[in-house]
């Protein structure tokens, strides 16, 4: 009966999530991510996440800190950049102060919705064909 009430709650309108409270310990985030907490870890060796850390020194980490991870998940996985280069980034988007690879990413998107962009049977054509008749 006791946990029959406790799932009838109704969480408080007011309360509300904060995306910069630490509450993943390590295999809970790494879980969520889909990577090894050793990634995680070496991560934090690059400069690229500093997860909070308890009294314990337990690494305890944020919705912004998942998020931030993901980011380098598809930096490193899709696009091809090294950690070297994703710190580049992160230090390049905090000095302006604006969100340069959500933005770019978000523009990638809308120039191939559009149909704008190259896709990949443009690339392949171009390097079947000789340097010598393509045009580029």
């Amino acid at each position: 009966m006791a946990r029959d009430r406790v799932a009838d709650r109704q969480p408080d309108a007011g309360l509300g999530r904060d995306p910069g409270r630490p509450v993943y310990v390590i295999s809970v985030a790494a879980e969520l991510v889909r990577v090894h907490p050793r990634t995680l870890r070496i991560y934090e060796l690059e400069g690229l996440i500093c997860p909070a850390r308890t009294r314990t020194n337990i690494r305890l980490y944020s919705e912004n800190d998942i998020r931030r991870v993901l980011w380098i998940r598809h930096l490193t996985r899709n696009v091809g950049v090294n950690l070297a280069g994703v710190r580049v980034l992160f230090e390049l988007e905090e000095r302006l102060g604006t969100r340069i690879l959500e933005t770019l990413y978000e523009d990638r998107d809308d120039t191939f919705k559009n149909g704008h962009g190259t896709d990949s049977s443009d690339i392949q054509d171009k390097e079947k064909t000789p340097a010598k008749e393509r045009n580029d």
